[in-house]
């Protein structure tokens, strides 16, 4: 650790008279300037993509995240990871919003996309060195990119699927689960996964309501014990031990209005001088009690379900009245029970009528493990879109992870469903392009035809990188999947993380069926690639320390659709119109 030099310090007061030291130190300190700046930021956008490359595949490793409060978390999701760095680089934090707005836009392929930008950055330095500009390096990447993005287009396949027929997106889903610690439960959490976006899906329209899709999860039990409940699981019991645990043809009056007598809107004081007037009070506080029970139980409601709490008397007439109820449910909680029982949010008791009911043909408690933890579930309810995916592990850890790994499985399945062509995983898809974008740059006469194939160079740092964490060798395996897939001309050949072989011979290469939706890798070539741009076309502003991507009037992390469209340079929604995601790293 370097010691300040204490000899030239100074003692100072403040205005308050308060002592404090001045180093002259500042003096030793210089501004970056021009190549150094730039291979300073850089080198710290390459830092951050080497951290998260070794969790990249089926392969990859887990990190330990230790927050400043102690928590640990233990994930190979790339959005988590650097979600949770303290990251002050400007350039650096581009790649952390890269990766948000792919987790938010996609839901998966947060790993892949930081690392082709990395690996992009990495190959604009070298550029750089042999005195390139960086605006013809950003210009040559966007050619490359367009070129990819249409070849990407070329080599797919369209894969057909029915609410009958879902082995296309099984295999899609457990593709992306290959990575994740739910891959003890595979199959269970591939069909989960498929069933509760199906559930929700409208196959006409291609539209997926994630909304409709709630998933819970409770400490206890192991990963197989998750189930997907038609209708919807809330942590909450029934607010008296005596009541019953089970109520048929339910029909819930949904209140989120106070199960108590009324107050004055103003502050308030009420004396009692007497212990009449004491009674008195108890016979109106009752009376009113029974009035708001009596409201319900002429609707013909038999189940409560309030936002707010209610006292032990409002809970014994709810008792000898024989209606069930639960307090203190959470505001989306309310909402997400309304949706799935077609009831109506009732605001205050005179509102309520029996069309705002809800309906649901079961509502019955679940106890678990030794400590009898009990939550309620609400099933075969009038809107049968709703569901709840409810997942069990031995620790809140593992729940947290697998809950981050069953939403980038729904999102593949939800971009499968409203675009149904697919490309080929385990780096296949990235090769392809890589060779496509080095045949085209061979035929440009000017200077982008170095920046094209250095676009190409770092594509190939996504099967190199799944090698690498697959134990293969990194450069020999990626030659012989170059050499095949220009021999064959087959661009379903990748890296075989599983080293299983295909069509019974075991080899380092594959041509396993490994399938993803086209959408991620278009967002996978686009995404990375307007951030570099971006990224290298602002080292070109001084002074450097100034610089934040929030003022660059081309910058828009969550490419708002607001801004002028010629504000939003390479935009991937405005120049695709479309969403795309994931990852070409998991593996069946």
């Amino acid at each position: 650790m370097n010691q300040l030099d204490l000899s030239n310090a100074a003692l100072v007061q403040d205005e308050m008279g308060r002592p404090f030291i001045v180093v002259r130190d500042q003096g030793k300190k210089q501004r970056q300037h021009g190549t150094e700046a730039v291979k300073s930021h850089i080198l710290a956008a390459r830092t951050v993509a080497n951290i998260v490359k070794t969790s990249l595949g089926p392969r990859g490793l887990d990190k330990i995240l230790i927050s400043p409060d102690g928590d640990i978390t233990v994930t190979n999701d790339g959005a988590t990871i650097l979600s949770q760095m303290e990251i002050t680089n400007h350039i650096a934090k581009l790649l952390v919003e890269l990766s948000k707005s792919q987790d938010d836009e996609i839901g998966d392929g947060t790993t892949g996309v930081v690392v082709l930008a990395g690996a992009l950055l990495e190959q604009a330095a070298d550029l750089i060195d042999k005195g390139i500009h960086p605006i013809r390096i950003a210009d040559g990447y966007d050619e490359a990119c367009e070129i990819a993005v249409a070849h990407l287009d070329n080599i797919s396949d369209v894969v057909d699927f029915t609410r009958e027929n879902t082995e296309n997106l099984l295999r899609s889903a457990k593709t992306s689960l290959g990575s994740k610690i739910v891959s003890i439960a595979h199959d269970k959490f591939t069909k989960i996964a498929v069933d509760a976006v199906l559930a929700v899906a409208d196959l006409e329209r291609k539209d997926v309501d994630f909304e409709l899709i709630k998933v819970d999860g409770k400490v206890g039990g192991a990963l197989e014990d998750s189930v997907l409940v038609k209708g919807v699981i809330i942590d909450k019991d029934m607010s008296h031990p005596q009541m019953p645990r089970v109520v048929e043809d339910a029909k819930l009056a949904i209140l989120t209005c106070a199960f108590e007598p009324p107050k004055p809107k103003t502050k308030h004081k009420l004396d009692i001088t007497s212990v009449d007037e004491f009674k008195k009070l108890q016979a109106y506080e009752k009376n009113k009690f029974e009035e708001m029970v009596k409201q319900i139980k002429d609707t013909g409601a038999n189940l409560v379900i309030c936002q707010w709490g209610f006292d032990d008397e409002a809970n014994h007439l709810l008792l000898q009245n024989e209606l069930p109820a639960v307090r203190w449910v959470g505001g989306p909680e309310i909402e997400l029970i309304a949706i799935a029982t077609n009831g109506r949010i009732v605001p205050r008791f005179e509102d309520l009528s029996a069309e705002k009911l809800g309906r649901a043909g079961i509502v019955r408690e679940l106890s678990f493990g030794t400590t009898r933890d009990r939550m309620l579930v609400i099933e075969e309810c009038a809107n049968t879109r709703a569901v709840t995916v409810f997942v069990r592990g031995s620790n809140k850890m593992i729940i947290d992870e697998a809950k981050r790994a069953l939403h980038d499985a729904l999102c593949v399945v939800r971009n499968l469903v409203k675009d149904n062509r697919i490309v080929y995983g385990g780096g296949a898809a990235e090769i392809a392009c890589s060779l496509r974008v080095a045949e085209e740059a061979d035929k440009r006469p000017g200077l982008e035809q170095y920046a094209m194939r250095a676009f190409a160079n770092a594509l190939d740092a996504i099967p190199m990188a799944l090698a690498e964490n697959s134990g293969l060798s990194p450069i020999e395996t990626l030659a012989q999947i170059k050499s095949r897939q220009v021999r064959e001309k087959s661009f379903r050949l990748g890296v075989d993380c599983m080293q299983t072989g295909s069509n019974g011979k075991p080899q380092k290469l594959g041509a396993q069926l490994l399938l993803f939706p086209l959408v991620p890798e278009f967002q996978t070539c686009w995404v990375p690639c307007w951030h570099a741009s971006f990224a290298v076309r602002l080292l070109v502003f001084p002074p450097w320390s100034s610089i934040y991507p929030s003022r660059c009037p081309y910058y828009s992390t969550s490419y708002c659709s607001s801004m002028m469209p010629t504000k939003l340079y390479r935009c991937p929604v405005v120049a695709l119109n479309r969403i795309y995601i994931a990852n070409s790293s998991h593996h069946l």
